[in-house]
């Protein structure tokens, strides 16, 4: 049986055959001719591509997607996330979907009128007490037309149409928050793109100190001013600031990747991006702001009124209904001949309703009404939800901006250690271990200050976010946005019919059950709110220990 590999040659061995290269051969084909035969029949697999952006795409953002050239400035990259973001356009197109459903519901208030034509071959044998059977046969045709106009159906059609406006609402703000998210995409992965390759020149800046150090303690070590393991010491540090090279660059790629994902554009030199600028001062305000602007809350009370529309349409299902129904009909009066024809007109008001099912239309405004309660309950957790959100967002921001001074100071303070220690390992006074060390913490500072940097202004875009407030509108507002209400006008009134919508619309609201009125908050922690983390200057975060003098002597 064979046993475990030895270490030492795992180690030098696994996955990596060539050390120069870091590379295993065996994950390379060297058939080159087979190579293009897999590229040729992986091109006839792969999806084709047809790109095509909605009309409503300004022309310079279209231009510029299609171009594919880098962009270099944050709102270049906002405008191209706003507006060619497959999630975000396909969630714009739900939107539009659910506008339909709108006019699906007004519909309903107008008549309808259906049609039948008919060719019938009929053939029957009609036995007798006396004589032969007698056989009758023939083809006939028929035509008849039924006109349906509900004239009150006691909040029937009402619900129905709150229960579709209800439900555009919702999806509205689920596009909210799928443009939020999408700007939060792209400045995340700007920021990203920017910090990541920050790190490299870093990670780079730290190695080639390293170099130096080992060049000169090499120069020393000939001149026996050092010993071996000095510069074995410094050999150890290089090997690694070359590991973490490697590691900055496998990160700012993947940013790079991330970047082209969420803008649809590669990153080309990006310039530093403008802070962003809030809508509020404080956390308290921020709450009140998002109370009214966040689409987190707003799709809570979008989903409760469409329960809300529920329960009325099963509340009305329970009284009964008024129609007026008209029929027309053309056809034959003998079933086996056409030679005589007939018509008839008829028209009735038809009152309709349930008399007994056994509970069955109690028991579905009971779970309409129970589903209502749920939904009202969960805007109470969504209340809860986006404060305690907002308030993280919040605190992560104010701590990591206030955290960029000290980094920048300690980055400063670790540096002029650094080249002091340099000066003072040449005369001898230090160790090369010691001249290491502030490197490494040279590193560390620098590393920290560039991601505090980064992070604090990722943090404030999500407070933003968190808020309602990182919109199209708000960061850029002379750019054009798209506009929802714009499609659900054209299509709203498609199914009206003039006089009649507007009167049977407006007769049938005034006998709705219930209402559309947001519903007030029930959690009785609702009105309560956490406090924001309070930042103190740098020189106070500690209290000052007590001179001697303040001291209290021993008895």
């Amino acid at each position: 049986m064979q046993g475990p590999p030895d270490s030492a040659a795992q180690a030098g061995t696994y996955g990596a055959d060539d050390p120069e290269s870091g590379r295993d051969p065996g994950d390379i084909r060297g058939d080159a001719a087979g190579n293009a035969e897999d590229a040729a029949a992986a091109d006839l697999d792969r999806i084709a591509f047809r790109p095509e952006l909605p009309p409503e795409t300004p022309a310079d953002v279209a231009e510029r997607a299609a171009s594919g050239l880098p962009v270099t400035s944050l709102t270049d990259a906002l405008q191209l996330a706003y507006w060619t973001a497959p999630s975000l356009l396909a969630q714009r197109s739900t939107v539009r979907s659910y506008d339909y459903r709108v006019a699906q519901a007004r519909a309903n208030y107008g008549p309808k009128l259906n049609y039948s034509l008919a060719t019938t071959f009929e053939s029957d044998r009609f036995e007798q007490r006396r004589g032969l059977p007698v056989a009758l046969s023939g083809w006939t045709t028929s035509a008849s037309a039924i006109l349906t106009q509900p004239l009150f159906t006691f909040g029937r059609n009402a619900s129905q149409e709150r229960n579709s406006a209800a439900q555009l609402e919702f999806q509205r703000q689920v596009l909210r928050s799928s443009e939020q998210q999408a700007l939060l995409d792209a400045i995340t992965s700007y920021i990203g793109v920017l910090r990541d390759r920050a790190a490299v020149l870093i990670a780079k800046d730290n190695l080639a100190a390293l170099q130096r150090q080992l060049n000169d303690n090499k120069a020393r070590l000939a001149v026996r001013e050092v010993t071996a393991t000095d510069v074995q010491q410094i050999s150890t540090r290089v090997s690694l600031g070359q590991a973490q090279v490697y590691a900055a660059q496998r990160d700012a790629a993947s940013s790079e990747a991330g970047f082209l994902r969420m803008v649809g554009v590669p990153a080309g030199d990006l310039v530093p991006p403008n802070p962003l600028q809030l809508p509020v001062r404080q956390l308290e305000e921020a709450y009140a702001y998002s109370e009214m602007h966040s689409p987190v809350l707003l799709a809570a009370q979008a989903r409760e009124k469409v329960s809300r529309a529920s329960v009325a349409a099963a509340k009305a299902d329970l009284m009964p209904r008024i129609d007026f129904q008209g029929s027309a009909s053309y056809g034959s009066q003998s079933a086996y001949s056409d030679d005589l024809r007939q018509r008839g007109l008829r028209g009735q008001f038809i009152i309709s309703g349930p008399i007994f099912e056994s509970g069955l239309r109690r028991a579905r405004v009971s779970e309409a009404m129970a589903a209502n309660d749920a939904d009202w309950r969960l805007l109470d957790a969504s209340l809860r939800e986006n404060r305690a959100t907002l308030a993280a967002f919040w605190n992560d921001w104010q701590a990591q901006q206030a955290a960029i001074a000290s980094y920048r100071t300690a980055e400063e303070s670790a540096r002029k250690a650094y080249e002091g220690a340099v000066l003072q390992q040449r005369a001898g006074l230090i160790t090369t271990l010691d001249v290491l060390d502030l490197a490494r913490e040279l590193l560390v500072a620098r590393s920290n200050s560039n991601t505090a940097v980064a992070n604090a202004y990722i943090a404030k875009a999500r407070v933003l976010a968190a808020a309602g407030a990182l919109e199209q509108s708000w960061l850029m507002p002379d750019a054009a946005r798209y506009e929802a209400d714009r499609h659900l006008g054209k299509v709203r009134h498609n199914g009206d019919v003039p006089i009649y919508t507007p009167v049977l619309r407006a007769i049938e609201n005034a006998g709705a059950i219930g209402g559309t009125a947001t519903r007030p908050v029930r959690d009785p922690a609702g009105a309560r709110t956490a406090a924001p983390i309070v930042i103190l200057p740098a020189d106070k975060l500690v209290d000052p220990a007590p001179s001697p003098a303040d001291t209290p002597k021993a008895p």
